[in-house]
């Protein structure tokens, strides 16, 4: 067999959202602000957590993590794709992009578990409060999280691994503002059908895992608050949930309605812009939900700024 010179690409380039010169610029600054509000805000939410005597139960120590995800989310892609704006390149390495979508890969798998077990601590809570305590200990709760990550590690790893025995040999224009794994098989020139396999099973397989869990927490939280014969019980009941299914409900709904998007029946450009709401703006509706549902926590951070000012 004949050897073929096969001229391997060793970088990407990311079309972004727009080439428009004014229209970056105007988004490089709403993204900056977006990322700005998005780390502070996280940050500030962990610090008012691990502070606070009275956040320290097993609702807050999920949603520290929750924060802390959202915080590492929109920190794998987002300096990239400022700094693509305000450079005016839109070139991103190989190596760079693969680990790019894996962190992304890695940070969203563990969230998706990481909401599936605060919609169980919400279904012990309200179905078995007087086992709260005795069942959803701090062990336990680590537990949780811990497996939340390892998950999340142990999924990103497997595409990775995957991703680095394609070859990519040109083109080299990724349509897209991160690097997203199915335009990646788009792009080489490898047999791509093992890998688009495991990504439709590993993905399909956390995707249901997680969404029964959240589903079958809140079908008992349901058929308990309607077993309840106060409506001031049945409310009180649903309040302690609110947040939690918000979140959810954006999360799950934004992903399928996105990852739908990227079929063969919707253009790339508007799955490109639908892709916006989960990557870029639902972390940060993340934090405005839990800050601005949760009376403690918004007590708590009062009581911290309050600290901060007579402090000084």
């Amino acid at each position: 067999m004949a050897n073929k010179n096969v001229s391997v690409i060793t970088e990407f380039v990311l079309l972004g959202l727009t080439d428009d010169p004014v229209l970056s610029t105007l988004l490089f600054v709403l993204f900056l602000i977006i990322y700005v509000i998005t780390v502070a805000g996280n940050l500030w939410i962990i610090a008012v957590i691990l502070t606070t005597a009275q956040l320290h139960s097993p609702k807050y120590f999920f949603l520290s993590h929750l924060a802390f995800l959202d915080f590492c989310y929109s920190s794998v892609f987002i300096p990239k794709m400022l700094t693509n704006y305000l450079a005016g390149q839109k070139a991103i390495s190989q190596p760079s992009c693969l680990l790019q979508y894996s962190f992304v890969n890695m940070f969203l798998t563990a969230e998706c578990f990481l909401l599936a077990s605060m919609a169980y601590d919400r279904y012990i809570a309200v179905c078995r409060p007087l086992h709260y305590k005795g069942l959803m200990t701090p062990t336990f709760c680590i537990s949780l999280v811990a497996a939340s990550y390892l998950l999340g590690c142990a999924n990103s790893l497997t595409h990775l691994s995957s991703l680095l025995s394609l070859t990519f040999c040109g083109p080299n224009v990724i349509n897209h503002y991160f690097c997203d794994i199915p335009l990646l098989f788009q792009l080489s020139c490898s047999d791509t059908q093992h890998s688009e396999t495991l990504f439709v099973v590993l993905s399909g397989a956390t995707s249901v895992t997680t969404f029964l869990i959240v589903v079958s927490s809140y079908l008992g939280i349901l058929i308990a608050v309607l077993k309840k014969n106060s409506t001031r019980s049945k409310y009180k009941a649903l309040s302690t949930c609110t947040s939690h299914l918000t979140v959810v409900t954006l999360f799950y709904g934004t992903v399928i309605f996105t990852y739908l998007g990227t079929s063969s029946s919707y253009p790339q450009d508007v799955a490109k812009i639908m892709s916006v709401f989960y990557t870029l703006l639902l972390p940060i509706l993340n934090l405005l939900i839990y800050s601005l549902k949760n009376r403690e926590a918004k007590e708590a951070m009062k009581r911290m700024i309050r600290r901060k000012i007579f402090a000084q």
